[in-house]
């Protein structure tokens, strides 16, 4: 099972973007992993930049607030951290917090990030030089930049060139000690495998596809009581029709205000939870040919309904797995969420009207290893998502577009191309399985790590409170 698993590439990207104008979004490099294929802790997507520009810009009487293990985090870094969190509360409408809160939260995040790349050296963790080379080298294509060019962006920036490589090495590193060391912790039993495989085998049967056919007398919102009770009682005479052996497509026909009136009332086949609440609630105890005993009351009027068909559930071992599709940005000190979701969102529209490609759009913006593809992700079965993204995507229909999305890699923009039953070995269904429970469990197998981290780490704050 593929797992969100963040690769270095992908780290070169976010990078990039903080040397990007204003208001623009840099591809990954091609031969990088999908960003989508990743795990990510709470470090900011570009922390590595915002570290090396931090160190350049200190001014004299700058000085170590704290030191962490062999780091030290400097007053103005922290200074700068919590103005940005204070200026993306306000871009985001929410209430900034107050200066001193800001601070706190800025050097707690600053201390992580230095146990987390102490930690990463000390692990023994290397990357090669020829590998930091071709990251960097990734990072100026992706920019259209030669690597003299590079190098005087970077310097424009207030970015030393060997920090700014130096740092990449630290979260390469760190990415690499993270996924070893997390996903070693996290241990998933057999039995909860099982289980696993009982609720979606559970859930699949619950949702199994099903064709109902309706009789629609439907009731203006304008309506007097009058009215609606005489739409209540010609919807109650169509019922007691079919009830005493009328044909329902005959009386749907006649009495029916739906647009499927001349296929007898039938819907179509679809999935259970894609019909109206009431609508699932009044058949979920009927068998094929059995009408509802009741009206079924809603928005639009009242409703007869008779259960058509209802197709088994998968079997365990048969999964719908999805192609879809996407566009992802990673907010950044520069562009913040609330501006990528806004620009997401008209991009949509302009797909949706014509005027623009979605496989265009990702080549061109979108920050991760499937953008030379047009964002193809290729098959995934399910579970192969964080859920935040796999439940924006399940919801589609196909071609469908869906509004921005946030995870915790960025800002999406996903379509569904196609979806396929297919049935597999029952070992592969339980790996799948397996990989599934892991991922549910690694945020909270993360968090545990990073505190064990900090309670053996030697930190030495040297501004009280006050100070700050």
């Amino acid at each position: 099972m593929t797992l969100f698993r963040k690769s270095a590439f992908a780290l070169a990207a976010s990078l990039a973007l903080t040397l990007a104008a204003p208001g623009s979004a840099l591809a990954q490099p091609a031969n990088a992993k999908p960003a989508l294929d990743s795990r990510s802790g709470p470090t900011p997507a570009a922390a590595v930049a915002e570290e090396a520009a931090a160190r350049a810009r200190r001014i004299p009487g700058d000085h170590i607030a704290v030191v962490v293990n062999s780091e030290v985090v400097t007053a103005g870094e922290i200074a700068g951290r919590a103005e940005r969190l204070r200026e993306e509360a306000r871009r985001a409408g929410q209430a900034a917090p107050d200066l001193l809160t800001a601070r706190e939260q800025s050097r707690e995040q600053l201390i992580e990030e230095r146990v987390l790349v102490t930690h990463a050296r000390d692990s023994g963790a290397r990357v090669d030089e020829a590998e930091l080379d071709r990251t960097v080298a990734n990072v100026a294509a992706q920019n259209r930049l030669t690597m003299p060019q590079l190098t005087e962006r970077l310097k424009a920036e207030g970015i030393d060139f060997k920090r700014f490589r130096e740092n990449l090495r630290d979260q390469m590193l760190q990415e690499r000690v993270r996924d070893r060391e997390v996903v070693s912790r996290i241990r998933v039993a057999e039995g909860e495998i099982d289980a696993y495989l009982e609720e979606r085998a559970s859930a699949s049967r619950a949702n199994a596809p099903v064709n109902v056919a309706q009789i629609l007398v439907s009731v203006p919102s304008s309506a007097t009581a009058a009215e609606r009770e005489a739409r209540r009682q010609k919807a109650l005479d169509a019922l007691q029709r079919v009830r005493a052996g009328a044909s329902f497509a005959v009386v749907a026909k006649e009495v029916s205000e739906d647009a499927n009136r001349e296929r007898g009332g039938e819907i179509g086949l679809r999935p259970a939870d894609r019909l109206p609440e009431v609508f699932g609630q009044a058949i979920a105890g009927l068998s094929a040919g059995d009408v509802a005993p009741d009206l079924v009351v809603s928005e639009v009027g009242y409703h007869v309904l008779k259960l058509v068909e209802r197709q088994s559930g998968n079997a365990s071992n048969a999964v719908t797995e999805t192609r879809a599709r996407h566009v992802l940005l990673r907010p950044s000190e520069r562009l913040s969420a609330d501006v990528i979701a806004r620009r997401l969102a008209e991009a949509k529209r302009a797909i949706e009207a014509g005027r623009l490609k979605f496989e265009d759009l990702a080549r061109d913006v979108s920050e991760d290893g499937t953008a030379q593809s047009g964002g193809d992700l290729g098959w995934a079965p399910p579970g192969n998502f964080v859920p935040e993204f796999e439940a924006a995507m399940n919801a589609l229909p196909i071609n469908g577009i869906s509004e921005p999305v946030q995870s915790r890699f960025g800002i999406h923009l996903i379509q569904v191309l196609e979806r396929r039953s297919i049935t597999i070995e029952p070992q592969r269904l339980r790996e799948q399985a397996r990989g599934a429970l892991r991922e549910r469990k690694f945020e909270t197998a993360y968090k545990e790590w990073i505190k064990d981290l900090r309670d053996k780490a030697f930190v030495e704050l040297r501004d009280d409170d006050s100070s700050l």
